[in-house]
């Protein structure tokens, strides 16, 4: 059984999510946000994020200013 959650995004980040479904990667918005679910329940979009944090700090990184340079 599935329950219908709707959510509301800015064009920007709508955007972002719309290109990700367009390479492929996912099938739907909907499996996009699944997605990004599931790792936040396995506790690893934590620890991605702070492995991103790590590598800004040793200048591994680059910091993006906007959304749009995502591009």
């Amino acid at each position: 059984m599935r329950a219908i959650v709707n959510i509301s995004l800015p064009i920007q980040l709508n955007s972002v999510v719309e290109k990700e479904v367009r390479t492929g990667r996912y099938t739907s918005k909907s499996e996009f946000f699944r997605s990004l679910l599931r790792l936040w329940l396995e506790g690893r979009l934590s620890g991605e994020l702070e492995k991103s944090r790590e590598e800004l700090k040793a200048g591994k990184g680059n910091l993006l200013k906007s959304l749009s340079a995502l591009r």
